[in-house]
């Protein structure tokens, strides 16, 4: 317990916390019934990490993201794909100045903090490539000169799993640049009523009136680097290699995750274990993240599909059939 004590004092652990309390709580006032869902995209801040959101049209998919956009003192732009959208209408483009007889760079919606990106899947592979190397690198390459994006530097992107007409599938390269995704269920009759009843209180006043941001921007990269500060195990890194390469060899799955998995899964469970008050990851914190990490990552045999078996199922067999080091 002293060694905590000490971890906290030395880097700030509390103070993490705490201002993680102060998010829920804001967020809490708007958004009901989705604890969970805000905590990963909580770990995914603190763990510079992209999000993807997927569920069906109005269960605040939107909503959530802008409102944690909000409570971050930081820039935001959002970006609505469409099958039209052209890449320079995400990077940005080169014109050519008369006034100065000069090209210059006029730089796109991307270059902001923190980045909200409608129905993403509504735009064709061209467009969609244009997000390979900032998703990635953190960083827009134009007419050969390259741009660096200021920190912090996030993704959240949503889209409606149901709707086939006008989408076009997100290419693999680019699902495995999302730290999560989070699939958004229905909310229960209890979760409906309490929002319904806020939205009669509010008489049409708007959703978001009066949040005011909680963290600075700076604040939020300190935290990132406390994140990577947060000790684990070998054991604990031979349990999450072990998962990650059961998915390679596992009969239910034609295309198994990638290293860049096994990194993600460490750099979340090192989050998760941060907001919960512990500088040491234990193996509860890696399955807490497993699912949204692994579920975008792992594609079903035909026949599983069938079945009508899900990628979750596969994911939580596989946690189970490794052994949980202790």
């Amino acid at each position: 317990m002293e060694n905590q004590e000490y971890f906290e004092d030395r880097i700030g652990l509390k103070l993490l916390q705490e201002k993680v309390e102060e998010i829920k709580r804001e967020m809490a006032k708007v958004i009901i019934g989705q604890e969970k869902m805000i905590e990963l995209m909580i770990v995914a801040l603190l763990a510079d990490g992209h999000v993807l959101l997927e569920g069906v049209p109005g269960i605040a998919k939107t909503l959530t993201a802008k409102m944690l956009s909000k409570l971050i003192s930081t820039n935001f732009s959002r970006i609505q794909f469409t099958p039209d959208l052209m890449p320079s209408d995400v990077t940005g483009t080169t014109v050519f100045n008369a006034g100065n007889s000069k090209f210059e760079f006029n730089a796109g919606p991307i270059f902001s903090n923190i980045i909200l990106i409608d129905e993403i899947n509504r735009a064709p592979a061209k467009t969609q490539s244009a997000l390979f190397e900032v998703m990635e690198e953190k960083q827009v390459t134009v007419d050969g000169t390259t741009y660096q994006m200021e920190a912090p530097f996030l993704i959240f992107a949503t889209q409606n799993p149901l709707e086939h007409e006008g989408t076009y599938r997100l290419p693999e390269a680019q699902l495995d640049r999302f730290l999560f995704k989070l699939v958004i269920n229905y909310p229960s009759v209890t979760d409906e009523f309490l929002i319904l009843k806020n939205a009669h209180l509010r008489q049409g006043g708007k959703e978001m009136e009066g949040v005011a941001p909680v963290i600075a921007a700076q604040q939020l990269v300190g935290f990132q680097k406390v994140i990577q500060q947060v000790h684990v195990e070998d054991h604990l890194l031979t349990y999450i290699a072990e998962i990650v390469n059961k998915t390679r060899n596992h009969a239910s799955l034609y295309l198994g995750a990638s290293p860049r998995a096994s990194i993600n899964i460490l750099k979340a469970s090192k989050a998760f274990a941060a907001i919960q008050g512990r500088d040491f990851v234990i193996p509860e914190d890696i399955k807490a993240v497993m699912i949204p990490i692994l579920i975008h990552r792992i594609y079903l045999t035909p026949e599983k599909e069938m079945e009508g078996i899900s990628e979750a199922q596969i994911i939580s067999e596989i946690i189970n059939s490794v052994s949980i080091p202790r």
